[in-house]
């Protein structure tokens, strides 16, 4: 007997964001959704969409039937026009983002594609979105990867895990982006994973800081082995429950972050392993992070777990506390085995 489906096939879906995550995620919607409600705060931005079917900033080489999108740069909108919303926006401006929403969202169906904590608040986005917005936790997903937007947009191969406690409900998530470029997988560890897709934006500005100062691939080998360690002490610490960390979810999302030429986490370390200061370094990458964020909230929520982390101490001195990246890094290498 077929399992009878939460969502229709007229299920609403929108998108708060429109960043390159954004555009990837709508890329993959639309080959699912016949229609697709998105927030993009500019509307000259929207104007230049409509006119070219592209997004003017971001994957500019993706094209869009932009008779299947209902644009708004009013957050309300969406929500009013969408039964599932999807977030994809840096998690330092989620807040900002939210500040004018008025409709309800407690019957609404959440999907965090947000890789990052709110920072002033040290929150994973799916407890934030619980306490703030009042949606309950069982209608909160989550996008992990590993899967970076450029390839989306060149429809290479990839792969997405979509985590929700309600596990019938993860595999519908997942219905909504499969598609024959992208291959998804279920879980029931939301906070795994978005405590793990944190901790890897830090694992990768380490390892750029570290091929900016002209460490080979044999130590990058032995920074990712331990890297992979740390992110497992943290979440088995916060929230222990069984998970296989070397699956795609964690130590894929890993891999993909830590290596990629698309990785903004890695160029923002490999600048300041080259002697940038971090200012100039973000000045010159026009895009955001998350790493930078995240290493200081992690940090701080560590000094309640006090979990061995010393990749993430070495990332907190170097960004926070403008240690020498030369003489921290020295240090952490005789600590990595």
């Amino acid at each position: 007997m077929e399992e009878k489906r939460i969502f229709g096939d007229n299920c609403r879906v929108g998108i708060i964001g429109s960043g390159s995550w954004a555009t990837a995620i709508a890329k993959m919607l639309l080959n699912n959704v016949s229609l697709l409600s998105w927030y993009i705060r500019d509307p000259k931005n929207i104007k230049t969409f409509n006119l070219t079917g592209r997004n003017p900033n971001y994957l500019t080489s993706v094209h869009f039937d932009i008779s299947k999108i209902f644009f708004s740069d009013d957050v309300n909108d969406i929500v009013r026009r969408s039964d599932v919303i999807i977030f994809a926006i840096p998690s330092a401006f989620l807040k900002q983002a939210l500040e004018k929403l008025t409709e309800p969202m407690s019957d609404k169906y959440i999907i965090s594609a947000v890789k990052g904590l709110i920072p002033d608040e040290n929150m994973i986005v799916g407890s934030w979105i619980n306490k703030n917005l009042g949606v309950p936790i069982n209608h909160i997903g989550v996008i992990s990867g590993p899967c970076h937007a450029e390839e989306v947009a060149l429809e290479r191969l990839s792969y997405l895990t979509l985590a929700c406690q309600d596990i019938k409900l993860a595999r519908e998530y997942a219905q909504l982006i499969s598609c024959h470029f992208i291959k998804t997988t279920v879980t029931d560890d939301i906070y795994g994973t978005e405590y793990s897709a944190v901790l890897k934006n830090i694992m990768a500005i380490a390892s750029g800081i570290f091929h900016g100062l002209g460490y080979g691939d044999n130590f990058q080998a032995v920074l990712i082995s331990n890297a992979i360690q740390e992110i497992k002490r943290f979440v088995d610490t916060v929230h222990p429950i069984a998970r296989d960390i070397k699956s795609s979810a964690y130590l894929g999302d890993l891999l993909v972050t830590c290596y990629s030429q698309f990785s903004r986490n890695r160029t923002f370390g490999t600048m300041l392993g080259k002697g940038y200061s971090v200012k100039s370094a973000q000045m010159e990458m026009l895009m955001i992070a998350e790493g930078y964020y995240a290493v200081k909230s992690i940090h701080e929520i560590n000094e309640k777990y006090q979990v061995s982390m010393p990749i993430t101490d070495c990332v907190y001195n170097i960004i926070y506390e403008k240690v020498s990246p030369v003489i921290e890094c020295m240090l952490l290498t005789d600590l990595l085995r």
